[in-house]
């Protein structure tokens, strides 16, 4: 296993882990993703932030970071932070725990660049997903509304969602 930045040869790949996650999300909880665009994904990829779990030469599941999250975190976003956003696993792979491995790239990850806490958010609702977000070392911090959602992707412009960190 091994993880390393997504390429733009990737994109499709993520796209179609996307639709997965998003037909996973319909079955298992009330709030799921409504696309993203691909100029999003691009500036990711460009910046390198979008990053790919490879497992026997198959991606096995992508997600993003980001160093700020204002419309989310509100002044929380002033704390120096990494952000882990839209985490897709190849239905292959489900059931691996790849979240665990990702919060142990990150913590790596934050350290190198100096950051105090990782931090993620999910549509509020789905207790199995609260539970295992805490069990891969978050604290659940509650739920918010959003006030401002106008730059964010689709899903955010309804209903409230669940905070995440772990402070290192």
């Amino acid at each position: 296993m091994k993880i390393v930045n997504s390429t733009n040869a990737d994109i499709e790949t993520i796209f179609e882990l996307y639709n997965h996650g998003t037909e996973h999300q319909k079955k298992v909880a009330k709030k799921h993703w409504k696309g993203f665009q691909r100029s999003l994904i691009e500036q990711e990829i460009s910046e390198k932030r979008q990053w790919k779990i490879v497992i026997d030469n198959e991606v096995a599941c992508v997600f993003a970071i980001d160093y700020n999250d204002p419309d989310i975190w509100g002044d929380k976003d002033n704390d120096p932070s990494i952000y882990i956003h839209r985490i897709a696993t190849n239905p292959v792979f489900r059931g691996r725990f790849l979240v665990k491995q990702i919060v142990e790239w990150a913590k790596v990850h934050a350290r190198e660049i100096q950051k105090t806490f990782i931090r993620m958010d999910t549509g509020s609702g789905n207790e199995k997903l609260n539970n295992y977000y805490v069990s891969c070392g978050f604290t659940y911090l509650g739920v918010i509304k959003l006030t401002n959602s106008d730059s964010l992707p689709a899903h955010y412009k309804d209903g409230d969602f669940s905070l995440f960190e772990i402070r290192l």
